[in-house]
């Protein structure tokens, strides 16, 4: 599924209020992918199979219910109206509509019964991913974005990000879940079915991405005020391409090179977003918000409400209330020459 850009969708959202509330996830960035019926995993073809199973099923016995009512209908109409009813059948067995009662009710249990086996077997192939070499996040669901922290691998350490994930094409990923305040859901419906968040308690869903591309995963239990606003992007990247991120992520912020970038360092470092972000390689060691240290190598801000680039990252710091109402983010108080040199230096943490 393609989706418009968050210019037009700004526009509509200025047009119909509702949209304000269901569009700006939709609308991020890049063109997405998010169908149950287009997999682009091992598992979402799994599920898909099973879908079109209980669709075929369904199907037949909706349409010989049916068939049945029009002909009980028609028969109904054949009949003289004038003509007293039938009241032998109260006494006389229908011997033929009792048998085709019970071999209907057969065939029910028989149908219900193999949708149950299939069920049950694609439970079972869910579960049977290798997860050999696999990639491993632990991902967190907060009020109302995602944090991400990726395990150390061969070729890289330690990392933190929010709100998209990257993952090699053909390699097994193993995500720990985790909810930081209340119930959220994981749902990539392209890669993996639905799994739930709960708070104290940790999950794990496995998947595999067979094909690159931008996979589209908002969180699918409502968890307050801004829902609507909490997406999750997954980014199947060829495996050079992932190890040459990866490796990238795991380093520290560049240091900034011009005189603006500098002061935008010292603006960030003296400020309160200091106590919320992090940023590896300076003095801002906040966890209570996302990890800033390679923030432009992100497609979004905001959890997939903004574009990242300059404009909007000035947008979003100056108000994040008018971006996102309810966010817990705050305004910063900020001069125009503090906020320009801020979103200087922050533009290039690539």
């Amino acid at each position: 599924m393609r989706l418009i850009g968050v210019r037009g969708c700004d526009a509509l959202a200025r047009a119909v209020p509702l949209a304000s509330v269901v569009t700006p996830i939709a609308c991020a960035a890049a063109p997405l992918e998010h169908s149950a019926l287009a997999p682009a995993g091992v598992q979402a073809e799994h599920i898909v199979r099973l879908w079109d199973l209980t669709l075929v099923v369904c199907g037949c016995v909706f349409a010989a219910v049916l068939a049945g009512v029009l002909f009980a209908l028609w028969k109904r109409r054949s009949t003289d109206a004038a003509a007293p009813p039938a009241l032998d059948v109260y006494v006389q067995p229908e011997h033929r509509t009792q048998r085709a009662v019970v071999w209907a009710s057969m065939l029910s249990v028989v149908l219900l019964v193999a949708l149950i086996v299939a069920d049950v077997v694609t439970d079972r192939a869910l579960s049977k991913l290798p997860d050999a070499n696999a990639v491993r996040i632990d991902l967190t669901g907060w009020q109302w974005w995602w944090q991400a922290r990726y395990a150390a691998g061969p070729s890289h350490g330690f990392f933190i990000t929010a709100n998209e994930l990257h993952v090699p094409v053909g390699r097994p990923i193993v995500i720990s879940l985790k909810a930081g305040d209340v119930i959220h859901s994981f749902w990539v419906p392209s890669l993996h079915g639905k799994k739930d968040l709960l708070p104290g308690i940790t999950s794990t869903i496995e998947f595999r991405a067979d094909r690159p591309g931008v996979y589209d995963g908002p969180c699918a239990e409502y968890c307050g005020a801004e829902h609507a606003l909490m997406a999750l992007r997954v980014v199947a990247d060829p495996p050079d391409r992932y190890a040459a991120w990866a490796a990238a992520q795991a380093a520290n912020a560049p240091q900034p090179s011009d005189d603006l970038a500098v002061r935008g360092m010292q603006v960030f470092e003296r400020s309160t977003c200091a106590n919320c972000h992090m940023v590896r390689g300076t003095s801002a060691t906040g966890l209570l918000a996302p990890d800033l240290t390679h923030l432009m190598s992100r497609q979004t801000i905001a959890a997939g409400v903004l574009p990242n680039d300059a404009a909007d990252l000035t947008r979003w710091i100056r108000d994040p209330g008018a971006v996102k109402p309810g966010t817990t983010m705050p305004a910063v108080p900020l001069t125009t020459p503090d906020l320009q040199a801020l979103v200087a230096w922050l533009t290039t943490l690539k």
